[in-house]
């Protein structure tokens, strides 16, 4: 190749460990290929003592990587799926999304072995509200405090005993080499994944052909096929990445299983669906799913978050 091709990465342990994992595989398939990493501060990394529902959701973490791609200083740029909101900039797209990790939840803890394990009081760390949610309906006991941070900074309040216990996701303690780390698994039935949870999407400008050609191998349609129908439900929704959103679908005796659910962020509504569908119409999944939680009173809940975060 005559140019260098440039991945946009952010500086965290995770995202740099991401960007490693797409150059890798990029120089996998192309090996005359010179790749180079572009290191960028995301709006998100610079309000870590903020709870991310009150600054604007996840969509902080990537307004300067795709700045950097409509620029063109960038080529590409690699993002958890969980974090990408569900609209992008005019001329950007999500056209790859890699092989999935694992989309659980994780229960990390160095004095108890699960939720359940957790006395009276105990505390628990976590930002999501989709987290605390979930936990708050069957563990009315527990105190959910914010925890922001990289993986490593919030395995070390831990460590400090400022938690009893926190919730992280399975895929970034496992590509980060904690796996020890994992007291136990949530289940999707105990913890239903974020959307995306755990796939890694790479996006471009919708005009750059050349580097549409260059990504098409790293694309694992079967993960794909998960988040588009994820991703259509939680945009039906108006959800975001930063309210009581779930959503997770699987491919189950040749079919798409998606289920999804809206709550309260106290925890005492749930709404829960599920549905099946062709594998190759997760959009119609997706809508269905949304089309049923709607039906259930979604929006109200949904706009109650909105005004509990002054965003009303």
């Amino acid at each position: 190749m005559p140019r260098t091709f440039k991945i946009g990465t952010r500086k965290s342990p995770l995202a740099l460990w991401q960007a490693h994992y797409v150059r890798d595989q990029l120089l996998q398939a192309h090996s005359s290929l010179k790749v180079e990493l572009v290191e960028i501060v995301s709006s998100g990394d610079k309000h870590l003592k903020t709870a991310l529902a009150k600054v604007g959701g996840k969509g902080l973490f990537l307004k300067e990587l795709e700045q950097a791609l409509l620029d063109r200083s960038v080529d590409i740029a690699v993002h958890s799926m969980k974090d990408v909101t569900v609209d992008l900039p005019s001329g950007l797209h999500i056209p790859v999304m890699c092989s999935r990790e694992d989309p659980s939840d994780a229960f990390v803890s160095n004095h108890y072995t699960s939720l359940a394990d957790l006395p009276d009081g105990a505390k628990v760390g976590t930002c999501s509200l989709r987290r605390k949610s979930q936990i708050a309906a069957r563990f009315k006991h527990l105190q959910l405090l914010d925890l922001r941070g990289n993986v490593g900074t919030r395995l070390q309040r831990l460590d400090n005993g400022d938690f009893d216990a926190i919730i992280l996701a399975t895929a970034g303690l496992l590509r980060l080499g904690f796996k020890e780390r994992i007291k136990v698994k949530l289940s999707t039935d105990e913890m239903l994944p974020a959307v995306g949870q755990g796939a890694l999407g790479i996006e471009c400008r919708l005009d750059d052909e050349a580097t549409l050609s260059l990504l098409e191998s790293l694309n694992c349609p079967t993960t794909f096929t998960q988040v588009q129908a994820e991703r259509t439900a939680n945009k039906m929704l108006g959800g975001g990445c930063h309210v009581p959103v779930a959503a997770y679908a699987e491919p189950i005796d040749g079919q798409l299983q998606l289920r999804a659910l809206v709550a309260s962020v106290d925890g005492t509504t749930v709404l829960k669906t599920q549905h099946q569908g062709a594998l190759d119409a997760p959009e119609q999944l997706g809508q269905a799913a949304a089309e049923d939680l709607l039906e259930q009173g979604a929006q109200g809940i949904l706009q109650d978050v909105y005004q509990q975060l002054g965003r009303g």
